[in-house]
């Protein structure tokens, strides 16, 4: 299938306006902090193999809100002579092919422990060779890390990510939950980043239609599942201790993020944008040698209960 058959200006469009909205929901949540943005265009000089030769992107940051500490939500929409490593590790085949990839990308950060962090993305790849069909995949997904957790959001948080995904086919949650427990999990440390949620990639197999409604069904999700949390949680009252554990846990978020997400190894090693890459890194985050949670703590509730993969929604019926 081609890349005019892709329809890659349909999908840009689509993302530019789930990144306005995102933006405009968050800041009216937060009541008080607004989005910087900043336009970016990639300097077409960098030929060397697996780098971005061109095109560019929109980025917003929102810092040191009432509610949230910081959020990024950052659109691009770049093409490269050859795709990186990262993009070709598991897919040899495509090594040597010219690309365009596009999508949106946030990580969101609250002030309060209490209130999760999460993460979400969308995007589509396009892989070209001369004298040989475009190949495509979409990819994407959302996923949730509490430092307090609360059962009825995470279990909310599931169930709004498969009545996503149900119109596609009652196997389709179950596939990407699992798909994100594994994706999201620190193997150094063996538990899981969060709660978790959707993870795919590599999506084609439905032709080009039926996956970009797809994308668009998660990707419109995503604030029907996170703010209601937000709502709920943001008034809860919070300690220096809680503040201290929450920039603890944090230090996870980095480790992954530095160690296996394949979103910012591909952007690093292609030569993207780095700020834009980077702004999913908390603000502030801290280390502690070999720390341990007291016996009988909401701190080792966490740990011991929802940092493994675990059928959310089949506890609803115990």
């Amino acid at each position: 299938m081609g890349a005019q058959e892709v329809s890659i200006n349909r999908v840009k469009d689509y993302l530019l306006d789930l990144q306005q909205r995102i933006c405009s929901s968050i800041e009216q949540e937060d009541g008080e902090a607004r989005f910087r943005i900043d336009h970016w265009q990639k300097d077409s000089g960098d030929l060397s193999p697996g780098s971005i030769s061109g095109g560019g992107g929109q980025s917003r940051v929102l810092r040191n809100g009432r509610v949230f500490e910081q959020a990024g939500v950052n659109f691009s929409h770049v093409s490269g002579g050859n795709l990186p490593a990262s993009a070709t590790a598991s897919r040899p085949e495509l090594s040597g092919r010219s690309f365009q990839a596009l999508g949106v990308s946030l990580v969101i950060h609250p002030q309060n422990p209490h209130v999760p962090t999460c993460h979400a993305n969308v995007r589509l790849l396009v892989a070209a060779k001369a004298g040989e069909p475009d190949v495509w995949w979409f990819g994407g997904g959302y996923d949730l890390t509490p430092y307090y957790p609360v059962l009825e959001d995470v279990i909310e948080w599931h169930n709004t990510a498969r009545a996503a995904c149900l119109p596609f086919g009652e196997e389709v949650y179950p596939r990407y939950k699992d798909w994100c427990d594994r994706y999201f999990f620190l193997k150094h440390r063996q538990e899981t980043r969060g709660v978790g949620g959707l993870f795919f990639d590599d999506l084609s197999e439905w032709g080009f239609e039926r996956c970009f409604d797809f994308q668009q069904a998660v990707g419109n999700s995503f604030l029907r599942a996170y703010l209601p949390i937000v709502q709920r949680r943001k008034a809860t009252a919070w300690n220096d201790e809680q503040r201290q554990f929450q920039l603890y846990r944090r230090g996870r978020y980095v480790e992954f993020n530095l160690v296996y997400d394949r979103g910012t190894l591909f952007g690093l090693q292609s030569g993207g944008r780095t700020e834009s890459i980077l702004m999913s890194l908390p603000p502030l985050v801290r280390w502690e040698y070999d720390w341990k949670p007291q016996p009988g703590s909401a701190e080792e509730e966490l740990c011991r209960d929802y940092l493994k993969p675990r059928d959310w929604l089949g506890v609803q019926g115990r």
